[in-house]
């Protein structure tokens, strides 16, 4: 501990509470903003989410233009697509309303308005050589975290392999973080992002990036979601939705700021193969994931666990640490987490390609027990049997 050094720094503005989502206008102006486009997707669109920031956008005398081609796991050829059409309408900020595609859709699209070229040059680390366009992200689910995170996450369109912008100038300016935003989102979806935002929190405090500064968020962020994410599937009253909208933004500071590891490896390589869900695909994944890395961080599962509000008196730290499988399995199941081998589309003889994906991945290096190609495929094939 007398040796350790560590820069921890957050370059976004977090408004959070009900009502958050109706500053959109006002936080626009305060970023000087003349053209706004607002990036979501048609469902959100739908819903009437964005709503409320058009009549604050309209309030603050600001203009916007929407663009709404916003898919899961997030096509190279729409960031492009949105960019031109950013460009074409001197779009000098931008309004992220939805989940992580609309959050690194916006990102990419920010990206290139600022640096030009083609989404591919600027993926990997720290690699952006100046700010992207100052961007607002108010997310509608509770797991993608992605309103306070360095990262895009976007798909070649050729390789279909999952590319990873990484850098503290692509984060947002600003999040507005709204719990009523949860009140409409269906049960199902509200149980995939839910365990996506567990796993943030999970593989940002095992991980060997973690720091004292992420430790602490990400434990307070398995508590709030341990505690909350059973009601809000199933009740879905604004206690719950509060909670989980908190957790899921606390646990994006933590993995942002130190990293995510296995799991998120894997979930990558599904959701480039089979366009999986993110927040799904981490969810088949996690109990499996953390039962093989447990011999790594002993200490830290078991922390995990206590932080889940687990039994674990009397118990010694390897035996809590194998309380802490259990009980992320029964989370899964509490919620409705279908198991890997209902997927149709997943194909057990994909499982080596998949592999060798997960195991270029950039985060692949962070998680706490050394990886292989091997170790990867044999996690696959658990995970699809179930164990």
């Amino acid at each position: 501990m007398n040796m350790l050094q560590y820069t921890f720094s957050l370059p976004t503005t977090i408004r959070f509470g009900v009502g958050a989502v109706k500053e959109a206008g006002v936080c626009a102006k305060s970023l000087g903003a003349t053209h706004v486009m607002i990036v979501a997707d048609q469902g959100v669109i739908r819903a009437g989410l964005t709503r409320d920031v058009e009549t604050s956008l309209r309030d603050a005398d600001i203009p916007y233009t929407y663009y709404d081609k916003i898919v899961p796991n997030p096509r190279d050829y729409h960031c492009v697509e949105g960019y031109e059409t950013a460009r074409a309408a001197g779009i000098d900020c931008l309004v992220a309303v939805g989940g992580g595609s609309s959050m690194d859709t916006a990102k990419a699209i920010g990206t290139l308005l600022t640096h030009g070229g083609k989404v591919q040059d600027w993926c990997g680390a720290d690699k952006l050589l100046r700010p992207i366009t100052p961007l607002i992200a108010i997310p509608t689910t509770a797991g993608t975290g992605s309103e306070v995170t360095p990262f895009a996450v976007v798909t070649d369109s050729e390789t279909h392999v999952k590319l990873n912008i990484f850098d503290a100038k692509a984060a947002p300016k600003i999040a507005l973080v709204d719990p009523t935003m949860l009140m409409g989102l269906p049960p199902h979806i509200m149980a995939a992002t839910g365990i996506d935002a567990m796993t943030h929190a999970v593989e940002a405090y095992t991980c060997k990036l973690a720091v004292p500064h992420t430790d602490a968020y990400a434990l307070y962020a398995i508590k709030l979601i341990s505690k909350n994410l059973r009601n809000a599937v199933n009740n879905r009253s604004l206690d719950a939705c509060t909670g989980m909208m908190l957790g899921s933004t606390i646990a994006g500071i933590a993995f942002g700021y130190s990293d995510v590891a296995a799991v998120h490896c894997m979930a990558e390589a599904l959701g480039g193969r089979y366009d999986l869900p993110h927040g799904v695909a981490n969810a088949i994944l996690l109990p499996t994931v953390t039962a093989y890395n447990l011999p790594a961080n002993t200490k830290k599962y078991a922390d995990v666990a206590e932080a889940m509000g687990l039994d674990v008196t009397g118990k010694t730290a390897e035996e809590a640490a194998a309380a802490c499988v259990d009980g992320l399995r029964q989370l899964c199941t509490d919620v409705g987490i279908k198991p890997m081998h209902e997927h149709p589309e997943i194909k057990p003889e994909d499982f080596h390609a998949l592999s060798v994906a997960a195991m270029a991945n950039v985060s692949t290096p962070s998680n706490p027990r050394e990886m292989t190609v091997e170790a990867f495929e044999e996690l696959f094939q658990k995970a699809y049997a179930g164990e």
